[in-house]
C-alpha cells in the first residue's frame, strides 16, 4: 500500500527538465505548508487510515523545501502495516531533494532514502547504489502526486513526463478522463479524473496505475485515490477531512 513508489482527442506533450514542466511561482501551487488531508483507507476489505500534510520550510543542504508526507496505517486486528513516505520539495523549481520510506508489515520492513541533487542531475541512496537523472528538476513517488495537482488539467489532454529522478520508472503518462461530482465522508466535490501510469516494477511487475479524483478548483484536494495493485487489490483513499491554508477552495457541494 505504499503511497507510491509516491496520472485524453487533445494531446499535450511535455517532456522532463524542459521549462513548460516547471511550475516556477510558488503563489500559484495549489498546495501549501499547513495542508492536511486525512483518509480512510480500503485494501480489498481491509481498514486503515491515511494522512497526507505539507510542513515546513525546512532546509536541504541550503535550500528551503517543503516537507511532504504520506503515513498509511491499516490491517485487521493486531495485524497490522505502516507506512510512511516523505519528500522534501524545492517549491520553486517543483524538484524533489530528498526521498524516503519505510514499510512495516507483519514478518518483514523495508526502509530506503534517497538524496537528489538536481543541478548535477545524480541521486544516490544511504547504502552507496547512484545513478544519473534524466532532468534537473526530478521527482520521487510522493512528490509526483504534488505535481500532477500543479498541471492544468485540461479535459481531454495526456501528459508525458520523464521526470522520475531514476531513468528506469520513465516514462510517466498522465491522462485527464472525466469531470464528475463525488461524494465521501468530507462532503460532496466536483471532481477531475485523473489516471496516472507508471513504471513500477516492484510493486505493480510493471506498469502502475493510478486515479486520482481531484477536486475541480484551485486547491486540487485528492478527494479519492485508487490503485490496484498485484496481491493486494484494489486500494483506495477515500477523503474524510481537509483543512488547506487557501481560501480558494471551493469545489465542495454544501
Amino acid at each position: 500500500m505504499r503511497a507510491w513508489k509516491a496520472v485524453w482527442p487533445l494531446t499535450i506533450a511535455l517532456v522532463a527538465g524542459g521549462a513548460t514542466a516547471r511550475v516556477a511561482d510558488r503563489v500559484r501551487l495549489p498546495f501549501s505548508v499547513g495542508e492536511r488531508l486525512s483518509y480512510k483507507v480500503n485494501a480489498n476489505g481491509v481498514g486503515g487510515h491515511g494522512t497526507m500534510s505539507v510542513d515546513g520550510p525546512v532546509d536541504v543542504r541550503g535550500r528551503e523545501a517543503y516537507h511532504l508526507r504520506f503515513d498509511v496505517k491499516a490491517g485487521v486486528g493486531p495485524i497490522k502495516g505502516k507506512n510512511v513516505t516523505e519528500s522534501w520539495l524545492d517549491p520553486d523549481r517543483m524538484a524533489a531533494l530528498r526521498f524516503r520510506a519505510s514499510e512495516r508489515r507483519p514478518f518483514s520492513k523495508h526502509d530506503e532514502q534517497v538524496e537528489l541533487y538536481p543541478e548535477e542531475r545524480r541521486w544516490e541512496t544511504e547504502h552507496g547504489k547512484s545513478g544519473e537523472s534524466p532532468t534537473d528538476a526530478p521527482l520521487d513517488e510522493l512528490s509526483f502526486i504534488y505535481f500532477v495537482r500543479s498541471l492544468a488539467l485540461d479535459t481531454d489532454s495526456t501528459y508525458t513526463f520523464d521526470r522520475y529522478y531514476d531513468p528506469q520508472r520513465n516514462p510517466t503518462t498522465v491522462r485527464v478522463i472525466s469531470r464528475d461530482a463525488l461524494s465521501t465522508a468530507a462532503g460532496e466535490f466536483r471532481t477531475v479524473l485523473v489516471e496516472m501510469r507508471v513504471r513500477d516494477p516492484e510493486h505493480y511487475k510493471g506498469e502502475g496505475r493510478l486515479r486520482f479524483y481531484l477536486s475541480d478548483d484551485a486547491c486540487r484536494i485528492p478527494v479519492r485515490i485508487e490503485s490496484a495493485m498485484p496481491n493486494v487489490g484494489l486500494v483506495t483513499f477515500s477523503l474524510e477531512s481537509y483543512e488547506h491554508p487557501s481560501a480558494s477552495c471551493t469545489a465542495e457541494r454544501q
